[in-house]
This record gives C-alpha cells, sequence and structure tokens, in this order.
C-alpha cells in the first residue's frame, strides 16, 4: 500500500490519541498523523526521556509538532491508566480517534505488573479495553455523522493461532511457558473487543478497526536479552517491512473516509476474515463480560 495514498487528509478538526508512539510503527503512525494537521494529537508515553525523542523525531521529520503532545501513561499499571482517562476527560473533553497500538511480547518467564497480572495480558488487551472503555463516552459526545469516530485496535495475523481459554486468561498456568502463544492469545482478544465493540457502536457515528500491520522491523519488547525477543527479531530482521510502511497499513483503512464499515479485520490494510472465534457471539460476549468484571473487582470502572 503506497504512501500516496496518505497523501491528502485534513484532520484538522480531529482529537486524537495514540498508544505506542515511542517505537516502531507507532513513532511513524505518529509523524504521519501529525503531518495532517489534527486538532490536537496526544501521544501517552511510559518514558518522558523516548516522548522527547518522538517530538525530536517528528520535528525534524516534517515540523508539525505544534498539535503534538507528550502525556505520562503506563499501561502496565492501571490506576496510571485510569489517570490518564480522567485527565483527558477533564482537560480536553473531546476525542474522535483512538489508536490502541501499544504491543508488547514476553520472555521466557511470566512478568507480572503491578496490578498482579500478566504484562501481556494488561498491554495488549486489558489497559487498551479500560482506556476505551472509559473514554468511550467522550467519544460519542464528540463525534457526528460529518465528523465519525474511530477506535483502532493494532492486532497481529498471529492472533489466527491464539485461542480463549477462560480459566487461564491471565495466561499464567500450565506445564509450560510460551510467550509467543500468551502473546496471540492477546492479539486474538484484541479482534474480539474491536468486533464487539463495533457491534455496540453501530449507531453512534463511530467505527471500529483491528489491524494487522504486517511483519515489521519493529520493537516490540523492552526485554532485549529474552529468548522470545532474540527469535521475534531475528525474523523481523529478515522478513520485515519498514515501520513506515506498517504505519501506513495500520493508518489507512482507519482514516480512509469511504471506510464506514465497523468491527472489520484488516490485514496489511486489506479487509480479511479473522479468527473464526471472534465470530462466536457466545465467546465474544462472554469475554468481553469478563474483562469488563478484572476491572470492576479492581475499582477501574
Amino acid at each position: 500500500m503506497p504512501l500516496k495514498l496518505l497523501d491528502t487528509y485534513d484532520l484538522s478538526k480531529y482529537v486524537i490519541i495514540l498508544t505506542g508512539a515511542t517505537d516502531g510503527i507507532g513513532k511513524e503512525m505518529a509523524r504521519i498523523l501529525s503531518g495532517f494537521n489534527p486538532k490536537r494529537l496526544i501521544l501517552p508515553a511510559r518514558n518522558k526521556e523516548k516522548g522527547k525523542k518522538v517530538l525530536e523525531f517528528i520535528k525534524s521529520s516534517n515540523g508539525h509538532t505544534n498539535n503534538v503532545e507528550i502525556w505520562e501513561m503506563d499501561l502496565a499499571d492501571l490506576q496510571s491508566v485510569k489517570n490518564f482517562a480522567n485527565k483527558f476527560i477533564n482537560e480536553v473533553g473531546e476525542l474522535h480517534m483512538l489508536f490502541n497500538n501499544a504491543g508488547y511480547v514476553g520472555g521466557v518467564e511470566i512478568n507480572k505488573t503491578k496490578d498482579n497480572l500478566e504484562s501481556q495480558f494488561q498491554v495488549n488487551h486489558l489497559s487498551p479495553f479500560l482506556l476505551t472503555l472509559l473514554l468511550l463516552d467522550t467519544i460519542k459526545k464528540s463525534v457526528s455523522a460529518k465528523l465519525p469516530g474511530k477506535i483502532a485496535f493494532t492486532s497481529s495475523a498471529a492472533h489466527f493461532d491464539g485461542k480463549i481459554d477462560f480459566d487461564n486468561l491471565n495466561l499464567e498456568q500450565g506445564a509450560y511457558w510460551n510467550p509467543l502463544k500468551a502473546y496471540a492469545n492477546t492479539k486474538l482478544m484484541n479482534v474480539i473487543i474491536a468486533k464487539e465493540l463495533g457491534r455496540i457502536v453501530q449507531n453512534e457515528n463511530i467505527s471500529t478497526y483491528s489491524l494487522h500491520p504486517g511483519v515489521i522491523k519493529t520493537n516490540v519488547n523492552n526485554t532485549s536479552d529474552t529468548f522470545g525477543y532474540l527469535v521475534i527479531s531475528l525474523f523481523f530482521l529478515f522478513m520485515g517491512e519498514t515501520a513506515e510502511q506498517g504505519a501506513i497499513n495500520t493508518l489507512y483503512p482507519v482514516i480512509f473516509p469511504e471506510n464506514k464499515e465497523t468491527g472489520k479485520y484488516y490485514h496489511e490494510g486489506i479487509e480479511k476474515e479473522p479468527n473464526k472465534i471472534a465470530n462466536d457471539q457466545e465467546v465474544v460476549k462472554k469475554f468481553w463480560d469478563v474483562s469488563e468484571q478484572i476491572l470492576k473487582d479492581r475499582g477501574m470502572i
């Protein structure tokens, strides 16, 4: 999908949040989006120094940083996500596009967050789900038929190897730990949430998307000494496309103005049928409800 397809968009009426903008395709997505003159482009970042470097990267690339802001948020901390959402609602109160793009792949050992949840389950699924739920009313109030809302989840073709095990959603049980299998499960969760959310908001002038950007030469893990990271990095190094191409594959289905269908899965920018589990409404509804209950039990919603 060529870059010229993203040459002419005007996002001057749009307030946008993009997670995962400090590395890889997210960094390129931030650069591209900033060039479309958004009303505000807010980039949540766990690491402030990386946030500053993103601003420097954007400024050196296209100079469009006047409307770009770095806000603090850590997806490995549910309270941090809630604090971000509350601040955004109080200080901005307007949102048209939410890109849940941040991702994480675990290593040879199970890694827990401060919320005592497996890191991939929280960073890839539960925290983006929380952020979306907390900001949903704001999006509903902000959008219209002429200014439609967009909610996107960066997933992966790995989701075809995923499953939903309601007895092991936190990805801890079993005779051995497989970080790539756990990653596939969380990417399936992204597809399921996008699909169910699309059904819920279908009459709200909001479209939802789950997207596989392609196999990208990018860093999806901060634990560079782990076996999982080394295997993935070598694969991406030899097989991956550029981060810019991944960003285009992710952005195009979302901001293309004629694309108003909701809940669809896109593979490198092209609509494709997802894992059949995502079409099992009984599983989808149960997974949504269980995810909500986990957040309720922790006082997040």
